[in-house]
């Protein structure tokens, strides 16, 4: 299975999703800058964390106009795997690939802490591994990482059951609903402000991270026949 790890300019996790990859599944990985035209070669896509473009007019709003990002969703439509963290969450949101926007964090300060997590939906690509109501533990470092959307687009994301992760206990953000990961009603784009990438190990105080590239993996294997 092929994986690509995007690099925008202000990218500090791509380093970060490069080695989970390697780490937990051991699939080949390539780093992709952000003017590339062809992501034809890759059976998933990774946008990382970090400030890309210095989170310019908004967090992911300049990302999100990169050439790179008409492959993305060229690849989205085509049923590719899409999954973005933090800033990549942000990226997605803000280039129409998922509903909704992240807003500055409640408080108007940044967060860098390691939160609880509640599994809401095990039947995507990218949680096959874990309980439904699971609680995990993944670390968060963000300053607009507060999910917002209206009245219908909750309603809908209830009903279609695309909320896949909620914060358990304390919310770090404001997030209405408690919503940490979201994904579209395809299910196959997630995102998420919670980086699974640095939950792979337990001496990183948690490896609760490494089923979704587990699970990533799993899915991709189960409908290409290799299982």
């Amino acid at each position: 299975m092929n994986f690509a790890v995007l690099v925008f300019p202000g990218s500090n996790c791509d380093v970060d999703m490069y080695k989970a990859v390697i780490d937990t599944i051991e699939q080949p990985v390539e780093y992709v800058w952000h003017l590339e035209s062809d992501l034809s070669k890759y059976d998933a896509i990774l946008v990382p964390g970090g400030f890309s473009y210095g989170d310019y007019l908004r967090p992911g709003a300049v990302a999100s106009l990169s050439p790179v990002m008409e492959e993305v969703k060229k690849a989205a439509d085509e049923g590719k795997l899409v999954l973005g963290v933090c800033n990549g969450f942000q990226i997605l949101t803000e280039a129409g690939l998922l509903p909704g926007a992240l807003r500055r964090n409640q408080r108007l300060k940044f967060r860098c802490d390691t939160i609880r997590l509640k599994v809401e939906n095990n039947q995507t690509p990218f949680t096959l591994d874990y309980q439904v109501e699971e609680n995990i533990c993944i670390p968060i470092a963000h300053g607009d990482g507060n999910y917002y959307c209206d009245e219908q687009t909750l309603h809908q994301l209830e009903k279609n059951n695309q909320i896949v992760f909620r914060y358990e206990g304390k919310n770090p953000n404001g997030s209405i609903a408690e919503i940490a990961g979201v994904i579209n009603e395809r299910g196959n784009v997630l995102g998420l402000m919670p980086h699974p990438e640095r939950a792979v190990h337990k001496w990183l105080g948690t490896d609760d991270g490494k089923r979704m590239f587990t699970s990533i993996l799993s899915y991709w294997r189960k409908q290409h026949g290799t299982a």
